[in-house]
Protein backbone atom coordinates (compact mmCIF):
# COMPACT_ATOMS: atom_id res chain seq x y z
CA UNK A 1 0.00 0.00 0.00
CA UNK A 2 1.62 3.63 -1.19
CA UNK A 3 0.61 6.48 0.88
CA UNK A 4 1.49 10.07 1.20
CA UNK A 5 1.99 11.73 4.43
CA UNK A 6 1.26 15.35 4.70
CA UNK A 7 2.57 17.42 8.12
CA UNK A 8 0.61 20.04 8.46
CA UNK A 9 0.52 22.80 11.44
CA UNK A 10 1.42 26.43 11.96
CA UNK A 11 4.77 28.03 11.48
CA UNK A 12 7.30 26.58 14.33
CA UNK A 13 6.05 22.98 14.50
CA UNK A 14 8.33 21.18 12.83
CA UNK A 15 6.77 20.59 9.89
CA UNK A 16 10.16 20.42 8.20
CA UNK A 17 12.23 18.71 10.63
CA UNK A 18 10.30 15.86 11.34
CA UNK A 19 9.89 15.85 7.12
CA UNK A 20 14.21 15.09 6.93
CA UNK A 21 14.27 12.65 9.77
CA UNK A 22 11.25 10.73 8.11
CA UNK A 23 12.78 10.99 4.58
CA UNK A 24 15.96 13.07 3.97
CA UNK A 25 14.32 13.08 0.05
CA UNK A 26 11.12 14.67 1.30
CA UNK A 27 9.27 17.19 -0.22
CA UNK A 28 9.79 20.79 1.46
CA UNK A 29 6.57 22.92 -0.30
CA UNK A 30 7.98 26.02 0.82
CA UNK A 31 11.90 24.67 -0.76
CA UNK A 32 10.06 24.39 -3.54
CA UNK A 33 7.81 27.65 -3.65
CA UNK A 34 11.26 29.49 -3.22
CA UNK A 35 12.52 27.63 -6.11
CA UNK A 36 9.94 28.35 -8.02
CA UNK A 37 9.61 32.19 -7.69
CA UNK A 38 13.26 32.65 -7.70
CA UNK A 39 13.57 34.35 -3.90
CA UNK A 40 12.15 34.21 -0.59
CA UNK A 41 8.79 33.72 0.36
CA UNK A 42 9.61 37.01 2.41
CA UNK A 43 10.70 38.94 -0.34
CA UNK A 44 8.05 37.16 -2.49
CA UNK A 45 5.09 38.40 -0.13
CA UNK A 46 6.60 42.30 -0.21
CA UNK A 47 6.51 42.55 -3.88
CA UNK A 48 3.73 40.43 -4.72
CA UNK A 49 0.99 39.76 -2.34
CA UNK A 50 -0.34 36.88 0.09
CA UNK A 51 -2.60 35.78 -2.51
CA UNK A 52 -0.22 35.50 -5.18
CA UNK A 53 1.73 33.32 -3.63
CA UNK A 54 -1.30 31.15 -2.28
CA UNK A 55 -1.97 30.61 -5.79
CA UNK A 56 1.95 29.63 -6.42
CA UNK A 57 1.38 27.17 -3.06
CA UNK A 58 -2.07 25.42 -4.24
CA UNK A 59 -0.42 24.52 -8.06
CA UNK A 60 2.47 23.49 -5.77
CA UNK A 61 0.21 21.57 -3.31
CA UNK A 62 -1.88 19.86 -6.43
CA UNK A 63 1.77 18.76 -8.31
CA UNK A 64 2.73 17.29 -5.03
CA UNK A 65 -0.35 15.40 -4.35
CA UNK A 66 -0.53 13.77 -8.08
CA UNK A 67 2.92 11.86 -6.51
CA UNK A 68 2.32 8.53 -4.74
CA UNK A 69 4.01 7.26 -1.57
CA UNK A 70 6.00 10.78 -1.27
CA UNK A 71 6.26 12.96 2.46
CA UNK A 72 5.18 16.41 2.18
CA UNK A 73 5.66 19.22 4.73
CA UNK A 74 3.50 21.97 3.78
CA UNK A 75 3.32 26.14 4.75
CA UNK A 76 1.45 26.50 7.58
CA UNK A 77 -1.03 28.14 5.70
CA UNK A 78 -1.75 25.99 3.63
CA UNK A 79 -5.23 25.19 5.19
CA UNK A 80 -6.40 28.73 4.71
CA UNK A 81 -7.62 28.18 0.91
CA UNK A 82 -10.79 26.27 0.44
CA UNK A 83 -9.86 24.15 -2.26
CA UNK A 84 -6.41 23.19 -0.85
CA UNK A 85 -8.37 21.71 2.19
CA UNK A 86 -10.80 19.79 -0.14
CA UNK A 87 -7.31 18.18 -1.74
CA UNK A 88 -6.32 17.76 1.46
CA UNK A 89 -9.50 15.97 3.04
CA UNK A 90 -8.84 13.38 -0.10
CA UNK A 91 -5.60 11.96 1.50
CA UNK A 92 -5.28 9.24 4.11
CA UNK A 93 -2.06 10.92 6.07
CA UNK A 94 -3.17 14.28 7.28
CA UNK A 95 -0.48 14.52 10.35
CA UNK A 96 -1.54 17.73 12.48
CA UNK A 97 1.65 18.71 14.64
CA UNK A 98 -0.19 20.55 17.25
CA UNK A 99 1.76 22.68 19.67
CA UNK A 100 0.55 25.14 22.35
CA UNK A 101 0.78 29.31 20.84
CA UNK A 102 3.27 29.80 24.03
CA UNK A 103 5.70 27.67 22.69
CA UNK A 104 5.46 28.14 18.96
CA UNK A 105 6.63 31.91 19.33
CA UNK A 106 9.21 31.21 21.44
CA UNK A 107 10.51 28.82 18.68
CA UNK A 108 9.64 31.14 15.86
CA UNK A 109 11.31 34.10 18.08
CA UNK A 110 14.64 32.50 18.68
CA UNK A 111 14.96 31.12 15.01
CA UNK A 112 17.28 33.90 13.69
CA UNK A 113 17.71 31.94 9.76
CA UNK A 114 13.73 31.74 8.97
CA UNK A 115 12.67 35.24 8.41
CA UNK A 116 8.58 34.52 8.17
CA UNK A 117 6.62 37.23 6.95
CA UNK A 118 3.59 37.02 9.36
CA UNK A 119 5.98 36.55 12.28
CA UNK A 120 7.40 40.03 11.03
CA UNK A 121 4.49 41.87 9.96
CA UNK A 122 2.41 41.61 12.97
CA UNK A 123 1.79 42.29 16.69
CA UNK A 124 2.15 39.16 19.11
CA UNK A 125 -1.72 39.83 19.57
CA UNK A 126 -2.62 39.62 15.77
CA UNK A 127 -0.39 36.58 15.36
CA UNK A 128 -2.03 34.82 17.59
CA UNK A 129 -5.88 35.43 16.13
CA UNK A 130 -4.06 34.07 13.23
CA UNK A 131 -2.71 30.84 15.14
CA UNK A 132 -6.44 30.61 16.85
CA UNK A 133 -7.94 30.76 13.19
CA UNK A 134 -6.25 28.26 11.62
CA UNK A 135 -6.28 25.49 14.59
CA UNK A 136 -10.04 24.33 13.36
CA UNK A 137 -9.07 24.09 9.60
CA UNK A 138 -6.34 22.05 10.48
CA UNK A 139 -8.35 19.78 12.53
CA UNK A 140 -10.92 19.95 9.96
CA UNK A 141 -8.82 18.00 7.33
CA UNK A 142 -6.15 16.21 9.75
CA UNK A 143 -6.42 12.17 9.91
CA UNK A 144 -4.34 12.06 12.99
CA UNK A 145 -3.08 14.73 15.60
CA UNK A 146 0.04 14.37 17.28
CA UNK A 147 0.68 16.29 20.17
CA UNK A 148 4.61 17.55 19.30
CA UNK A 149 5.16 19.36 23.01
CA UNK A 150 8.43 17.45 24.89
CA UNK A 151 8.34 14.97 22.36
CA UNK A 152 11.65 14.80 20.37
CA UNK A 153 11.79 14.85 16.23
CA UNK A 154 12.62 11.48 16.57
CA UNK A 155 9.80 10.44 18.91
CA UNK A 156 7.24 12.05 16.90
CA UNK A 157 8.68 10.27 13.46
CA UNK A 158 8.61 6.84 14.80
CA UNK A 159 4.87 7.68 16.08
CA UNK A 160 4.12 8.69 12.39
CA UNK A 161 5.93 5.28 11.06
CA UNK A 162 3.59 3.21 13.23
CA UNK A 163 0.08 4.86 12.02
Amino acid sequence: MTKTIILLGFMGAGKTTIGRVLDPDFHDMDEIIRDKIGMSINDFFAKEGEAAFRKVETQTLEELLAKEDTIISTGGGIVVNPHNRDLLSENDYNIFLKLDFETLYKRIENDKEMHRPLYLNHTKEEFKKIFDGRQKMYTDVATHIIDVKDKTPEEIAEMIRCL
